[in-house]
């Protein structure tokens, strides 16, 4: 599916728009963690375009639990020259003896099962799982050290706060186990502040918050990819609260183009958001996918909401576009028509 005429065309958009960025990276020996995931994937993709096309000369590890099953999954890229696969875990990870130039630490298991059923287990990863992978960066000789951290640190936005920026002090909420995750990433920018004050480690952070696009697997616990997946099914796209939460979605493609220009021209210790702003309710988003996708059909439950946010989550990305000059160019109603067209949707 990774060949599909729209994951090409997204490729192709990502190569352009970075080509002068690109040759940042030649010769440049690269670690990923998470690189099997979905944010991961489409960096390796977009990577591994750009080396094939100017001989960037790149190495890069990928650390993942099951190298087997990732090359059953995509053997294009497992397969690639310039790309290793390593078996391992962040929570175990030790440094291999190796120079970097680059340190991706992209891991983490935002399951809202895991953050309900083993908040503990959750909170470790992603705090135990940075510091090794900080001092696994340390001793590489001084590698650029890239966190993607995520928009769950600023806690529950209030509804006045339309666009949420970086420089906002909330937090998660202490009285809830379902702020493992945020307050744990929150921790974990703290381990990174700490390493870039302490030992003068070159790191970038970039918050990232929902998003949609090919390679996002649909039917879990993320609201989009639940009514799209209805929506392709012919069924009703169901809201299980009351609709009233706010969201935003970035494109992946866009994502991507960020997530490479922060790494390689943000300057060092910087911190941006990473999002869309186009911001719409969760009924509302029901809505705009049954009607284009389906036949109009949702429904609004009204049940508690179980998650960790009911409110606002958006993003201002007022300094994105203003330090790095990047805005986003696909909107949420084609993000919507491009991943369900990915995933089999013909209308």
């Amino acid at each position: 599916m990774t060949h599909h005429p729209i994951f090409a065309e997204d490729l192709e958009t990502i190569h352009c728009r970075l080509a002068p960025t690109w040759p940042r990276l030649a010769g440049g020996r690269l670690f990923f963690t998470g690189g099997t995931g979905f944010i991961g994937r489409w960096m390796l993709e977009s990577l591994r375009v750009a080396d094939k096309r100017l001989g960037l000369g790149i190495e890069t590890t990928v650390l993942t639990r099951d190298p087997a099953r990732f090359a059953a999954q995509a053997p294009d890229l497992a397969g690639y020259k310039g790309f290793r696969f390593v078996a391992g875990d962040v929570l175990t990870l030790k440094p291999d003896g190796q120079r970097y130039t680059h340190v991706i630490h992209a891991a983490t298991d935002a399951s809202a099962d895991l953050n309900d059923n083993d908040p503990r287990k959750m909170f470790d990863t992603v705090l135990t799982g940075t510091r090794r992978v900080l001092d696994f960066a340390r001793e590489s000789g001084g590698a650029r050290f890239f966190f993607l951290s995520s928009g769950a640190v600023y806690g529950e936005q209030p509804w006045e706060v339309t666009h949420v920026d970086e420089t906002w002090r909330g937090a998660p909420n202490l009285f809830t186990h379902r702020s493992a995750y945020g307050e744990g990433k929150r921790a974990a920018e703290m381990l990174c502040t700490i390493y870039h004050t302490q030992f003068g480690m070159n790191i970038i952070t970039a918050r990232i918050f929902a998003l949609l696009g090919p390679l996002l697997s649909l039917g879990i616990h993320f609201a989009a990819g639940n009514f799209i997946l209805d929506a392709m099914n012919g069924r009703s796209c169901v809201v299980q609260g009351d609709g009233k939460a706010v969201r935003s979605y970035l494109y992946a493609a866009d994502l991507t183009e960020w997530l490479w220009a922060i790494l390689l021209r943000a300057p060092v210790g910087s911190t941006y958001n990473v999002g869309s702003e186009e911001a719409v309710s969760i009924g509302e988003l029901a809505d705009r996918i049954a009607t284009q996708l389906n036949d109009g059909r949702f429904e609004i439950l009204g049940k508690p909401d179980p998650g960790w946010n009911p409110g606002r989550y958006v993003p201002s990305t007022s300094k994105i576009r203003k330090e790095l000059g990047l805005i986003p160019s696909i909107g949420l109603d084609e993000s919507i028509r491009r991943t369900a067209i990915w995933n089999g949707w013909t209308k």
